[in-house]
């Protein structure tokens, strides 16, 4: 991997801004009156949508290098050029270094993310994202907030993953599904010295994780957290594979099945991605939360 490589992330509109209010003439009035709400209310910048947060902390990365920019945040949208005009006057209006877009009326915009180079793909749109984690890449579904979320912990950004069928594969995640706790323990504590294969998220670990290497970590504008359901004895391999793979994970919370939603409080995410529906919304419930409908859990 070059390490000048800039991370680039692709997000919808939905996911960027609060797009409740003219999403619901869509569905109640069409997409005539949609694009007539939209060209008549695109001088008022909408507000920010539950993946702003992130976003907002993602470009500022790019003030400790204004030379060299690490991260670029490409716009997908299924707008067309003419209602698009509102979510770029609203970029404009919070101030976001966002000047790529792909503006496609209604279709996909899966197919633009390989063409932008990007590492993540954040929508609301279901179907985009499964479509873009079956090309190979990491993507998730952007869940509505319960009661607003906050970012916390100042300008660091911090992002937590989930374990299996994130950040690695889900082979050990088919075996607790078909055989039970029992065959996954043994099976982990056998293969503790095998890395687990990569699962979606692992290129985008180890993209921040090559930002983080321009910093002492004490001083990183990043930090980043494995949150998994895991426990003893099944944490060996984990913590293994990291290591196999080079790549630091500052926090290691290794819950044993506890509800995850308060550890991520505690931790302070700007966002979390999890495969696994109940743990998805435990999260919604306190901080920006991705679902990633990969693997086992979601066939």
């Amino acid at each position: 991997m070059n390490p000048c490589e800039k991370l680039t992330i692709a997000i919808s509109s939905r996911a960027l801004f609060d797009l409740n209010e003219s999403h619901a003439v869509f569905e109640d009035d069409g997409v005539d009156a949609y694009c007539r709400y939209q060209v008549q209310h695109e001088d008022i910048p909408l507000a920010p949508g539950v993946a702003f947060g992130l976003v907002k902390k993602l470009l500022a990365l790019n003030a400790h290098t204004p030379a060299q920019p690490r991260v670029e945040v490409i716009l997908l949208s299924r707008n067309s050029a003419d209602t698009g005009l509102r979510i770029f006057n609203s970029i404009k209006h919070h101030n976001l270094s966002i000047s790529r877009a792909a503006f496609t009326r209604g279709e996909s915009t899966h197919p633009y993310i390989s063409a932008f180079g990007a590492h993540l793909f954040l929508s609301a749109e279901p179907g985009d994202v499964r479509r873009a984690l079956e090309a190979g890449f990491a993507a998730a579904t952007i869940l509505p907030s319960e009661g607003g979320v906050t970012t916390g912990h100042s300008s660091q950004l911090r992002i937590a993953f989930d374990g299996d069928a994130v950040l690695f594969s889900d082979e050990s995640e088919r075996i607790y599904k078909q055989e039970g706790l029992v065959a996954f323990e043994h099976n982990e504590i056998s293969a503790a010295k095998q890395p687990l294969p990569g699962g979606p998220f692992k290129e985008f670990l180890s993209m921040l994780h090559q930002i983080q290497l321009d910093y002492p970590p004490e001083q990183s504008p990043i930090r980043t957290a494995l949150i998994t359901a895991r426990g003893a004895p099944a944490h060996e391999r984990v913590i293994r594979t990291l290591r196999a793979w080079n790549i630091r994970i500052d926090e290691a919370l290794l819950l044993g099945g506890m509800d995850k939603g308060a550890f991520l409080k505690a931790f302070g995410a700007d966002i979390f991605f999890d495969d696994q529906t109940k743990h998805c919304e435990s999260a919604r419930q306190h901080v920006a939360t991705g679902h990633v409908p990969h693997g086992v859990a979601n066939e």
